[in-house]
């Protein structure tokens, strides 16, 4: 018989990135991770990008608009791919539903919080981990100074309009940017939207041409700046 497949949520508006290898440490220990994502608004959406090892799920802006699609992609998780553990990195009660429905399904729950987690969270684990405040953060000694300030404020922009991270649709990119920015791609050596990303492979993942076409930001063309 196989390792148990495990999978690693992480609810990064709560949990800072300084514990995201003691996270995956903790979670090895269950089996092996084969999804390993955290969960972020733009607010907390800088620290994060500079951490390898996880796929970025950005959550938009609505309240409580991260813990809903953790939990929607848990459940998903749960009975699509066949996952049999849970690594959930979080210090908020709101998912001590979560966690209760999937052990109740007969899935292993391992919690990790800070101090702060609530004791109804902590409960209703399998096992729950206190995550230590003195670790030191893998990406703290990383900036993002070297992408131009220009190429940091699009990506900004796709976080903050991604749905569901796909990304923001390209025809959209234009009057946003120029309304927070006064931003007029003319005025650039491109002459376009489509030319300055589709110039600039490492930070952009673009879609074919079409009245849909989405753009992304690449996390780790940012993180390796």
């Amino acid at each position: 018989m196989g390792e148990r497949r495990v999978a690693v949520l992480i609810d990064g508006d709560n949990v800072v990135s300084r514990h995201s290898r003691t996270v995956l440490s903790e979670a090895e220990k269950l089996g092996r991770v084969d999804v390993a994502r955290v969960y972020v608004d733009e607010n907390h959406l800088s620290a994060w990008l500079r951490t390898p090892g996880f796929r970025l799920m950005h959550a938009g802006l609505g309240k409580n608009a991260t813990d809903l699609l953790l939990c929607i992609d848990a459940m998903e998780l749960a009975f699509a791919i066949g996952i049999e553990a849970f690594a959930i990195a979080t210090s908020d009660r709101d998912y001590t539903h979560l966690a209760q429905r999937l052990r109740e399904r007969g899935f292993h729950v391992l919690g990790l919080g800070e101090s702060k987690t609530p004791d109804e969270f902590r409960q209703a684990c399998t096992a729950f981990l206190l995550l230590n405040g003195d670790e030191r953060d893998p990406a703290s000694t990383e900036t993002i100074s070297s992408v131009p300030e220009f190429d940091r404020k699009i990506r900004s922009m796709i976080a903050q309009h991604s749905k569901n991270g796909q990304g923001m649709l390209v025809s959209q990119l234009a009057p946003k940017m120029h309304t927070a920015h006064g931003t007029r791609i003319s005025a650039l050596p491109e002459g376009s939207w489509r030319a300055y990303l589709s110039a600039r492979p490492d930070l952009y993942d673009l879609d074919p041409r079409g009245p849909e076409a989405m753009v992304r930001f690449r996390p780790t063309g940012f993180a390796a700046s």
